[in-house]
């Protein structure tokens, strides 16, 4: 399976690929040094990245628990590796597609002597470190909007840092009513499914909670049968408690 696609400079550090439900921003320094000759070689590197999932999707597509052959392509095991951790048995291992693409681009970047390497996966962010170097990623509360409330500060204590975020408005679908669930891991990969997961668990009962099968929204979605979020209405304060505890919970 072959994906039509864009590659564009976006200025002296960064390079955005897009290629169908995958949009990359890939920055990678060396030294401090922009290296944008090697971000679009690695940008290039993930499309094959997309295509080998894609020929995996039939199995990707199954509840973790419904997977008992494990396949040989390393991206699809990791993606099943990283979700099985979750421990949520009826996610899918596409939970955590987005930030295995990033981890697996941003490691191509590293292994190649790269000293600070970002990839940015629409939201699903995969950071790689050397000795020395720091990396700043800010958080926001709600998925559709750029503004910015926190500010995550990493340093090189650990090399892999992966940053992602799930919930209302942002491309993938969620069971839960959380504007924004992000989550920090060791990679990107095991971020991702966690985010889905907690913002899954960000749910309480209320008539303002719309909710449609995934397949009326999308007949190509891994989720049939389950009930997504599609519109939240005003809630009470208790209520939007309940669903913060449970997500809490989730966490925990």
């Amino acid at each position: 399976m072959s994906y039509e696609y864009n590659i564009v400079v976006i200025d002296e550090e960064s390079v955005l690929v897009e290629c169908g439900p995958m949009r990359l921003v890939i920055r990678a320094w060396n030294k401090k040094q922009p290296q944008i000759k090697l971000a679009r070689q690695a940008a290039e590197e993930s499309i094959s990245y997309l295509e080998r999932i894609a020929r995996c999707r039939p199995l990707l597509s199954r509840p973790i628990a419904a997977i008992e052959d494990l396949p040989q392509d390393e991206l699809a095991l990791s993606m099943i590796t990283s979700t099985r951790a979750i421990g949520d048995e009826d996610l899918t291992p596409m939970a955590a597609v987005a930030g295995t693409i990033a981890d697996a681009a941003a490691d191509w970047l590293f292994e190649r002597g790269l000293t600070k390497v970002i990839v940015d996966n629409g939201g699903d962010i995969a950071i790689r470190l050397a000795r020395g170097e720091r990396a700043t990623v800010g958080v926001r509360p709600n998925v559709g909007s750029r503004f910015i409330s926190h500010v995550i500060s990493l340093d090189s204590n650990r090399s892999a840092w992966g940053v992602t975020t799930s919930g209302m408005g942002g491309r993938s679908f969620t069971r839960g009513i959380a504007s924004a669930v992000t989550v920090l891991a060791e990679n990107a990969s095991v971020a991702d499914a966690a985010a889905t997961a907690v913002a899954n668990a960000c749910y309480v009962e209320d008539k303002g909670v719309l909710q449609l099968a995934a397949e009326k929204i999308d007949p190509n979605s891994d989720l049939t049968g389950t009930l997504i979020t599609t519109e939240v209405g005003p809630l009470s304060e208790e209520k939007r408690r309940r669903a913060i505890e449970s997500a809490q919970e989730k966490t925990e």
